[in-house]
């Protein structure tokens, strides 16, 4: 459970001297993002200057982070690599298969049992290969890595699109399919293309109800959930040094929803404070020694739109609170403007929920901040108007929380204290009333509030807030409800304003824990047996995806033409289907069933062009697969933005789709098409998206001259014999067609070639 010392202090004993290398390489300061980067190649040396957003680089990160929902597919192919143990620090964390309902004991310990063969599976691998387990209520994936693993300076990578959480300890922490996961963990290189940088500085000072969640929900407006992709995204200023390092960890955290490779931050005293908080003193006397190496140069900060691809400034000072959403993070709206906009756009106001917590908001500090509103409320008789219910981040901030009376005084307004888990976030949620498919509000401090994701209800229009907002908000009952100028009536109908929150950054009493849920592997696993059912419909070992016959792929079938808005929930759900993660046949029943089929406008329900009959998307796939015809799945903007689940590309790998053309990708999916060993194309001209029809037949005319930069012509054939020839692009490298060729980039690492 406790840091390695030693390996931090290595980090930092040659970042130095690459730093002062990579710095005449490119011959100008350099910013933290490019310090870190370069500190971590997979050479040695930096040898060359890399050019951001075109260069494929390998890195050596210092650490592996895996949530349990997607752990279970990365460590089934992990056991395929023929490896004893892994080859840097990796854990495991069981925050995703626990559902919300009841309240946190009931709760974790029917997941305990409903998934026990799962959590036994995941204990057992993680034993045997020498990983860290955090047991299921030790709390969410993100938090225990900030309060025991994360470090400045440092590079990790995870299973998960919120590892960037950990650019609130000044990491480059980044989200990654289980595959890239797998090459570090068994030693090799990690690929990334170079990013591009967007700095954002922000001055002044947050007072009043603004909070850090207001930064991001504001880049989110500024950015949209794309404007980030492939990009790092660099936090300076005044402002930032006067925040809290978890307050950091909200805004990294969100970045995933601008599509942002990693967010980070400098080193500062915020984090000094909270590395001394959290027992991990030696990390700060090893981080002081390089403290300038964990920053900007100075000129960088100085003059920085010499530096960063982009710039964008924020004075916090006159931020206001925002409320995000609905469907999408990054639809901003600040207090003020809500009543306008809620009435002009036909939003419920009254709010049946009000939820806190998630990787993004569960620190000490956004439960304290949050309970202050709460206790404003209770001691002048207001009684709540919507539901609410929290998820501590971890079980050392619910035992802390508690030991200190926080959560007696949420549960004085009813709250619904939750497991020490994702829960509602992701919607591992069982809402009574959801399957009525009401239109109704809720507002959470989560990052993502797609349609459906939080209790598979498209008709609810979740909005995205600070916890102290959504204490607000929800004891109001009213979206419109502005508590910097609106009153509220207690039981006496007297009007009461509340006064803006107040929280401690950490506990006045220092973090406390009786068993934080940790467990250490075995120091030699090599007896410990590891062991699948061939019966089990929960984990199923996986069979090499076949390689490339060489040939062109040709009478391939449109599966689906998806319109609009595809995000890796559309292509493979979480909430009911979390329980069938580690078993790709099973799971695969949930391949795009939410994507919308642009020729009829509806989900899950496309055309099999070998019977003329409507279906659902799997079972269209299963026939296409069954008669040896591939299939080719058709997309729009930002397809597969979201989280980082391989699933998402394992389905249709599994299920003979061959290749993805889209008219652009989120950056994890591509990735993680690439990593099975399928096509990631884009159109050359994306108006050719119009030109494909729904029972068109593909042909590639010259697949078997796949190279890098060489555009692939694929030619779709119409119902009428007409026929279309259009160019698509491609990313892929020497190393990534290898994958292509070998049918998986782990049947390359199996083979011992990568």
């Amino acid at each position: 459970m406790a840091f390695d010392i030693e390996m931090i202090e290595k980090v930092y004993a040659t970042m130095a001297e690459r730093v002062d290398k990579a710095r005449e390489l490119v011959g100008r300061p350099l910013t933290l993002s490019e310090k870190i980067l370069y500190s971590h190649l997979w050479e040695k040396m930096p040898t060359q200057a890399f050019t951001r957003g075109k260069d494929y680089v390998d890195f050596a990160p210092d650490r592996v982070a895996c949530q349990d929902a997607t752990a279970q597919m990365a460590l089934l192919q992990f056991m395929h690599a023929g490896k004893k143990t892994v080859a840097v620090p990796t854990t495991v964390h069981c925050d995703h298969l626990i559902q919300a309902k009841v309240g946190a004991d009931a709760d974790l310990s029917r997941a305990k049992s409903q998934s026990s063969e799962v959590f036994d599976f995941l204990s057992s691998v993680s034993n045997k290969y020498g990983i860290g387990f955090w047991k299921p209520g030790s709390g969410i994936i993100h938090q225990i890595v900030l309060e025991n693993y994360a470090f400045p300076g440092g590079m990790m990578i995870g299973t998960d699109s919120h590892t960037v959480n950990a650019g609130g300890l000044g990491m480059l922490a980044i989200g990654v399919g289980g595959a890239d996961a797998v090459d570090v963990m068994s030693g090799m290189g990690w690929e990334l293309k170079f990013p591009k940088l967007i700095g954002v500085k922000l001055t002044g000072k947050l007072n009043g109800w603004t909070a850090p969640k207001d930064v991001i929900l504001k880049v989110a407006d500024i950015l949209t959930v794309k404007g980030g992709t492939g990009a790092i995204v660099e936090y300076f200023g005044e402002g930032a040094e006067s925040m809290s390092c978890t307050g950091k960890g909200t805004i990294c955290n969100m970045g995933a929803e601008i599509g942002a490779t990693t967010s980070t931050f400098g080193y500062d005293d915020s984090m000094r404070r909270y590395l001394n908080a959290t027992d991990r003193q030696d990390v700060v006397k090893a981080a002081d020694k390089v403290a300038d190496y964990l920053t900007a140069d100075a000129a960088v900060y100085a003059d920085p739109e010499q530096y960063f691809d982009q710039l964008i400034e924020i004075n916090l000072s006159e931020l206001e609170p925002h409320i995000n959403g609905p469907f999408t993070p990054d639809r901003g709206t600040p207090v003020s403007k809500m009543k306008e906009e809620a009435a002009a756009n036909g939003w419920p106001v009254k709010i049946e929920w009000g939820l806190i917590g998630s990787c993004t908001n569960s620190s000490y500090e956004d439960m304290s901040r949050a309970a202050s509103i709460v206790e404003q409320a209770v001691a002048h008789g207001i009684s709540p108007k919507a539901e609410f219910g929290i998820n501590p981040g971890s079980e050392q901030i619910r035992y802390t929380i508690e030991r200190d009376g926080i959560i007696s005084t949420f549960e004085k307004m009813g709250t619904k204290v939750f497991t020490n888990a994702c829960g509602p976030c992701i919607g591992q949620w069982d809402r009574a009333g959801a399957e009525k498919e009401e239109k109704n509000t809720i507002v959470h401090s989560f990052n993502r509030n797609f349609s459906k994701r939080a209790d598979g209800n498209p008709n609810t229009h979740a909005f995205v807030t600070s916890p102290e907002m959504v204490a607000a908000l929800a004891i109001s009952g009213r979206l419109d409800f502005n508590p910097l100028t609106d009153s509220l009536l207690n039981d006496k109908g007297e009007e009461v304003k509340l006064n803006p929150p107040k929280g401690e950054e950490l506990p006045s009493k220092g973090f406390d824990v009786e068993d934080a849920g940790f467990q250490a592997p075995a120091a030699d696993g090599s007896s410990v047996d590891v062991v699948v059912s061939e019966s089990s419909d929960r984990l199923q070992l996986l069979a090499p995806f076949e390689p490339w016959d060489g040939k062109n792929i040709t009478n391939a079938k449109l599966l689906i033409k998806a319109f609009g808005k595809c995000t890796t929930d559309h292509i493979s759900m979480a909430g009911p289907w979390l329980r069938f993660r580690g078993h790709l046949d099973n799971i695969s029943n949930n391949m795009l069933i939410g994507a919308v089929n642009a020729y009829n406008q509806e989900t899950n329900k496309v055309k099999n062009q070998l019977t003329g009959a409507y279906d659902a998307v799997p079972a269209v796939a299963r026939a296409y697969k069954a008669a040896g015809v591939p299939s080719i799945v058709v997309g729009d903007h930002n397809y597969g933005e979201g989280s980082s689940r391989e699933h998402a590309a394992m389905e249709p790998r599994f299920l003979g789709v061959e290749a993805v053309l889209v008219k652009s990708f989120a950056r994890i999916h591509e990735t993680n098409l690439k990593k099975q060993g399928m096509l990631g194309l884009t159109f050359a001209n994306e108006a050719d998206y119009d030109k494909i029809q729904e029972n068109d037949t593909i042909n590639f005319l010259d697949l078997t001259e796949f190279a890098p930069g060489k555009p692939l012509a694929i030619e779709f054939v119409h119902e009428d014999g007409s026929k279309d020839v259009i160019l698509a692009n491609h990313t892929y490298n020497e190393g990534q067609i290898e994958w292509f060729k070998a049918g998986s980039a782990l049947n390359l690492i199996a083979a011992g070639k990568a």
